[in-house]
């Protein structure tokens, strides 16, 4: 079996150094326009991600605004404090971490998407990862994030969901 082989740049590697925004409503828009941008500025097939934490009992809350909950500082106790504080009288804590990567090759897009389902708690815990980490517990575990190794996180993480979708296609 001939495997294809792939060459992934940074974008620092392919020339890129701006910080593309990210305005838009939906985590499809927002990785279609990094992806875009990127495609434009250097003419090279490309993919971009977004994700956001999709909180069922506040209508999709934080969603594409995720890492700005609470702000423009990107401050993830802040972001955890404003989720929790807003939770605080609900029943229902389910939720779901969803990544979206475009993909841009050959001039066409398409979208992998990759969705783990879970809960918010009340107590923070663990120290490994970032953002809403020490909050989300995946569906199937009763640990949170923050207290899986990267293995145990990538049986459930969305990031790894998506990813193998796209490894897929650039495979078939």
């Amino acid at each position: 079996m001939i495997r294809n082989k792939f060459e992934l740049l940074t974008l620092k590697e392919a020339g890129i150094d701006i910080d593309i925004p990210e305005p838009h409503d939906t985590l499809e828009a927002n990785a279609t326009e990094k992806s875009q941008t990127i495609y434009k500025l250097t003419g090279i097939n490309c993919f971009s991600e977004d994700t956001g934490l999709e909180v069922f009992a506040l209508n999709g809350e934080p969603g594409v605004k995720s890492a700005r909950y609470a702000g423009e500082e990107k401050s993830f106790d802040k972001n955890i404090n404003k989720l929790l504080n807003k939770l605080k009288d609900k029943k229902d804590t389910s939720a779901q971490f969803r990544a979206v990567i475009s993909l841009i090759i050959n001039d066409k897009e398409i979208l992998f998407e990759g969705i783990c389902p879970g809960k918010i708690i009340f107590e923070k815990k663990g120290d490994k990862g970032f953002g809403y980490d020490p909050v989300f517990v995946p569906q199937g575990s009763n640990k949170t994030f923050a207290e899986m190794d990267l293995d145990e996180k990538n049986f459930y993480s969305h990031r790894k969901k998506a990813t193998d979708k796209l490894l897929a296609y650039l495979t078939k």
